[in-house]
């Protein structure tokens, strides 16, 4: 963690924060690495949904309707 490091209060259940503390302690880190590592994990994934929506967004949209009638018109249903 660098100097720019914030603190901040995260209320954990008790399994969870055991657990962490178990992963911590067996891999050598801390379970403040553990858990800004998943949140930047999150972070990322979301970034990602975000980029293939602003990809998609010119694509012509579909209702669910119109896709379960063509189905069903070529007897996939």
């Amino acid at each position: 963690m660098g100097a720019a490091a914030k603190r901040s209060t995260v209320y954990l259940e008790p399994a969870v924060h055991r657990v962490l503390r178990l992963k911590a302690a067996e891999t050598d880190r801390s379970i403040s690495d553990l858990v800004n590592e998943a949140v930047k994990t999150s972070l990322a994934e979301d970034a990602e949904d975000l980029a293939a929506f602003e990809e998609r967004a010119a694509e012509r949209s579909v209702s669910f309707e119109k896709v379960v009638r063509e189905m069903r018109r070529r007897g996939k249903l």
